[in-house]
């Protein structure tokens, strides 16, 4: 089976209305084999109140981009994905402009997926670097 980019895209970004990735404006823009690409603007929506990126906005981003990553390596009508842990090292401060997230597979099992999110800028300087892992779980039933 060949990968269809903006097949995945349009998936990922359908998931996004009425949810958080709407709220701040996060917007998936490139795939690739093992990797998932979104961004996000920088502006008073996701700042601290010293008027920089705030790290929970970045956070927010990094676990989106990596969430939606493993979801290109299931069937969604039969497995489900659920984020377990991340971490983040915030590295530079940004005011405005944009942010990228691009997360690439570190290990794919059969339960368990290792994301490692980068979080660069406009110019490519490193922003932040992020670790999610997700499960994967059956899908639920309706009304469970």
């Amino acid at each position: 089976m060949t990968f269809d980019k903006e097949k995945a895209l349009e998936m990922c970004n359908n998931f996004c209305p009425n949810t958080l990735m709407e709220t701040l404006e996060i917007k998936f823009v490139d795939a690739g084999d093992g990797y998932l690409k979104a961004s996000m603007p920088v502006n008073s929506r996701v700042h601290q109140p010293m008027g920089l990126l705030h790290g929970g906005a970045s956070v927010a981003l990094a676990e989106s981009v990596g969430s939606a990553a493993s979801l290109l390596f299931v069937n969604p009508q039969e497995s489900e994905v659920r984020g377990i842990e991340i971490s983040a090292n915030h590295l530079k401060a940004k005011r405005d402009g944009m942010i990228y997230g691009t997360a690439k597979i570190i290990h794919k099992g059969r339960s368990i997926h290792l994301w490692e999110i980068r979080i660069t800028d406009e110019s490519d300087n490193l922003i932040s670097i992020c670790k999610l892992s997700n499960m994967i779980l059956p899908r639920r039933k309706s009304g469970i």
